[in-house]
């Protein structure tokens, strides 16, 4: 009888991890609103995407969300930096991506930063980007940053905002946990 309670105490403590992990649709809309002051002026390092694996042209995805983008555009309030959508396989163990937008010039981009997916019962998402202002050399002058952290339920879109920089991401399963 004992053994059985211990089996059952180390199922219900694995059980959560195990269930959450599978292949996951992540779509990110990043977006400025108008007339804000920018919050930072801290200039992107030099190894922004250290760690992270580059979202290459094999894992991203057809975009859901271009209703939005468009009621976004179309708004005199915000304008829109980045919409992007890929697939990537999740687990407990947090796994980080390197987007970026634009021409990239001596180790930067006009629009980079990274974004880490870790699940549990929730999905915690760490994003950090800069949004860059790059000189007629390519040197990087000044860079807006919006770092956010939070914790949300997976297929929701979730709002985060920073300031004058925000985004809109949804992180929903693309097939059955396994």
């Amino acid at each position: 009888m004992r053994l059985l309670h211990s089996l059952t105490l180390l199922l219900v403590l694995f059980a959560p991890a195990a269930f959450a992990e599978g292949t996951y649709q992540v779509e990110l809309i990043l977006f400025r609103q108008n007339g804000e002051p920018a919050a930072t002026n801290q200039p992107a390092p030099e190894d922004w995407a250290a760690g992270a694996r580059t979202l290459g042209p094999d894992n991203q995805a057809s975009t859901a969300l271009d209703t939005l983008v468009g009621k976004l555009e179309s708004s005199e309030g915000y304008t829109v930096l980045l919409h992007r959508a890929w697939q990537q396989d999740l687990s407990a163990m947090p796994s980080k991506v390197a987007i970026s937008s634009g021409q990239e010039q001596f180790g930067h981009f006009p629009i980079e930063g990274t974004v880490s997916l870790g699940l549990a019962r929730f999905t915690d998402i760490d994003a950090n980007f800069w949004v860059n202002q790059l000189d007629d050399h390519g040197v990087l002058v000044t860079s807006e940053r919006m770092r956010q952290a939070t914790r949300v339920r997976n297929g929701e879109l979730t709002y985060m905002d920073n300031g004058r920089l925000a985004m809109l991401i949804k992180v929903s399963p693309l097939q059955a946990p396994r």
